[in-house]
């Protein structure tokens, strides 16, 4: 049984993370770089809940037992106590490996970790630990608190008591586990991304204009919101690198990014955290930036 979670990344995804888990009573440890980017995830765990309140999801004494049980830290040791670590960095497999390696020496002997990551095989970045049959990935997706769905997908190495464990936890986070294999991007990622991707191609092919793309997926094929759109949600970034990972590790030329993805991340325009994608998000009423 899990009594207490780290969690190592408080951006977008970690901050989901642990505000779900000390929502369902788990200590929280939360590590990242920076106080201020620890700061900055605290208060927008703390509006997230706030809102919650207003509608009647949690109670307001439900908000502030959770606040009181996430603690905040830029050392690694603060990990030592843990029985589960989440890795929830940004999703460069280089970066994950650097702070698994770190990771490791710091856990008890018992301890699990998971990794977050939308795409990277779990069994290469198992092999960063020093403890390949207590790791595994668990693919939360974003926003955490709102989306249901875990892929769970056990390494090569995994053990199955592992992977109950954290079926287990998912279910006590209020979330639906669905088991995953081992290949690159799994189950929604490796459906999900390459549409976008054949959207970016039909923008930078001429094909039609992004209002009208998305307007087309949204009335023709019923989608909550259009697929350039969901890329500036997701980032473009992480877009990338999800392509990138399939391609490489599917060796199909159907997985080729398309280069008008890599000119919007080159330029550095990501999106809605970036303030713009495929959409300008600066002003009031959004706006398409072609």
């Amino acid at each position: 049984m899990f009594k207490k979670i780290g969690i190592i990344g408080a951006g977008q995804m970690g901050s989901g993370i642990a505000q779900v888990s000390s929502l369902a009573s788990f200590e929280v440890n939360l590590i990242d770089v920076s106080d201020i980017l620890l700061q900055n995830s605290i208060n927008k765990i703390n509006t997230n809940m706030e809102r919650q309140v207003k509608r009647n999801l949690i109670e307001e004494e439900d908000r502030l037992a959770a606040l009181d049980r996430i603690k905040v830290g830029t050392e690694m040791n603060l990990v030592s106590d843990c029985d589960l670590v989440i890795e929830a960095a940004t999703e460069q497999e280089q970066v994950k490996i650097k702070i698994l390696k770190e990771l490791s020496s710091h856990l008890k002997p018992n301890a699990i970790i998971a990794t977050n990551t939308s795409s990277i095989s779990i069994t290469s970045l198992a092999s960063a630990t020093d403890r390949a049959d207590k790791f595994i990935g668990m693919h939360f997706f974003n926003p955490v608190p709102v989306m249901k769905l875990v892929e769970i997908i056990p390494g090569l190495a995994t053990d199955k008591n592992t992977t109950d464990l954290i079926k287990d936890l998912t279910t006590q986070l209020g979330k639906l586990g669905i088991i995953s294999e081992d290949f690159p991007a799994f189950i929604v990622n490796r459906i999900l991304l390459p549409m976008i991707n054949e959207a970016v191609y039909t923008l930078h092919e001429g094909v039609s204009s992004i209002d009208s793309i998305d307007s087309a997926m949204k009335l023709g094929a019923n989608h909550p919101m259009g697929p350039l759109e969901l890329a500036d949600f997701i980032g473009l970034d992480t877009c990338l690198s999800v392509m990138q990972v399939l391609h490489k590790g599917l060796a199909d030329s159907k997985y080729r990014p398309c280069p008008l993805l890599v000119k919007y991340v080159d330029a550095g325009w990501l999106g809605r955290k970036t303030g713009r994608g495929f959409y300008d998000y600066k002003n009031d009423k959004k706006s398409a930036t072609r």
